[in-house]
């Protein structure tokens, strides 16, 4: 802490609460120039701000007297020194939505005590987008009062200038700065008469005692419904899936009835406006990443690729990007991005054995690809009585298919494809591939092929390996 800061927040913490500072904890930077420090008396506790951007300071300190009298969860303002730098809030624990997800999630599940959390998170941000509105002084707002023209073009330059160029992925400037105003006209037919959060994303948001509260709203302004719930959806290396993601949007949209918004009109501009929140976290990501050189931004870089990969595949925007979805592409296609990626972080391939008479197993990845692979062309040891009550698992099963080398020939091709799927998605940093086998009852070629499969896998790369036989109600990690 600067000596003259230092004194000026002793000052403030004895002045708010009648005791003498004896510690001062300073919390970790994120990716602003704003200082935290938790401080202690002898019985009290806050954490102080110092920043030396006031009319910012002013911004969150008028926004969160104005949510607090909304009841709204957010920190209180305890004191504040601003001709300083600093003021002094309420302390809302160390916790933030993202740690506290890394914690609860095991491998690829995302547990319904999760779920349940992100639907109070989102019951939530429609308060601050609804009611939180109401009586909002807009002309505080910092640096704009509305997510306008101007405000996206900067988003898109940022990305422009400090990703795209940085990162060396080539474009037509005139081009792309047409598709840019076309993409920004678009955007701004939504209605736009709500707060916007602006930030609306896992680590700015705590939890505390199983209940979510919220910081980090001072670049709130007018806008779109849809920013912040792609700002939280999307939110890269929180890596939310996709089928998850999915299923909270439809929550989102449900919601939007008790507050009579037309459902409709805020699904037709969705998609463009996750596109363009990517777009601004991954300005984000150059600046500080391959600008500042801080390692937690190059390390979001891939689950963002990831994202627009997706977005490439699965939707249709009604407006013509042609440089702009060139570019897209590009990012996608780019070796050079995929060296940032998470070392820690293993491609999980989910293998199902399967019924067809009871149907393919559900896409709990939310993806959409995989493969699914018919065994039915094989010669079927159900056939025989002496197999009727057996698996694939079991030996006397085995050494039929290890007789019979039509499963070999089969299996050598099923092999060579998944390989590739495997290798192209470790190098790109994907995050996880299914692979399926069914037969008529899911019990002796289907299970036997996918025990192969798994036990091929585990012996050839580094990757985790899921394995479900879901008719046998068996599940191997």
């Amino acid at each position: 802490m600067k000596n003259k800061a230092e004194i000026n927040i002793k000052k403030l913490f004895k002045s708010w609460s009648g005791e003498e500072l004896l510690k001062s904890d300073a919390l970790p930077e994120s990716g602003s120039y704003r200082k935290y420090y938790r401080l202690f008396g002898a019985t009290k506790q806050c954490i102080a701000v110092f920043n030396e951007d006031k009319k910012e300071n002013h911004a969150f300190i008028e926004f969160s007297k104005h949510f607090h009298a909304k009841n709204l969860p957010v920190p209180k303002i305890l004191a504040e020194d601003t001709s300083n730098f600093i003021y002094l809030q309420s302390d809302l624990g160390d916790i933030s939505l993202y740690e506290h997800l890394e914690k609860e999630r095991k491998g690829i599940d995302f547990p319904d005590s999760l779920f349940n959390l992100y639907k109070k998170v989102l019951d939530n941000l429609l308060r601050f987008q609804i009611i939180g509105a109401e009586g909002f002084d807009y002309s505080i707002c910092y640096p704009r009062a509305a997510f306008d023209k101007q405000s996206m073009m900067w988003d898109l330059n940022y990305f422009k200038y400090y990703f795209l160029k940085l990162a060396k992925i080539p474009f037509y400037e005139q081009e792309l700065e047409d598709d840019f105003q076309r993409f920004t006209d678009f955007l701004l037919q939504a209605d736009t008469n709500y707060f916007l959060y602006r930030d609306f994303q896992s680590r700015n948001i705590m939890v505390k005692d199983g209940e979510p509260y919220f910081i980090d709203y001072q670049g709130g302004r007018k806008g779109a419904l849809a920013y912040d719930l792609a700002s939280l959806l999307y939110d890269s290396k929180a890596d939310i899936p996709q089928e998850i993601r999915n299923e909270l949007r439809l929550y989102y949209i449900n919601q939007l009835s008790e507050y009579q918004i037309d459902k409709r009109n805020f699904e037709h501009y969705y998609f463009g406006y996750v596109l363009i929140r990517i777009f601004q976290a991954m300005g984000a990501y150059g600046f500080r990443g391959f600008y500042e050189k801080k390692t937690h931004f190059l390390q979001s870089i891939p689950y963002a690729i990831q994202d627009l990969e997706y977005l490439i595949e699965n939707i249709d925007l009604p407006v013509h990007l042609p440089e702009l979805w060139k570019v897209m592409r590009a990012l996608t296609q780019s070796e050079e991005l995929m060296k940032f990626k998470n070392p820690d972080k293993k491609l999980t391939v989910s293998i199902f054995s399967f019924s067809y008479k009871k149907g393919l197993p559900s896409d709990d990845m939310g993806n959409g690809g995989g493969f699914v692979f018919d065994c039915r062309g094989i010669h079927n040891p159900g056939r025989y009585e002496q197999y009727f009550n057996l698996t694939g698992r079991d030996r006397e099963v085995i050494d039929f298919f290890e007789k019979n080398k039509e499963m070999d020939a089969f299996l050598e091709s099923v092999f060579a494809l998944v390989e590739k799927s495997v290798e192209k998605y470790q190098k790109r940093n994907f995050s996880s591939l299914m692979v399926s086998f069914g037969c008529t009852g899911g019990q002796h070629r289907s299970v036997y092929a996918a025990e192969r499969l798994s036990t091929h896998l585990k012996q050839k790369y580094d990757v985790e390996v899921i394995l479900n036989h879901r008719e046998q109600g068996l599940v191997f990690h």
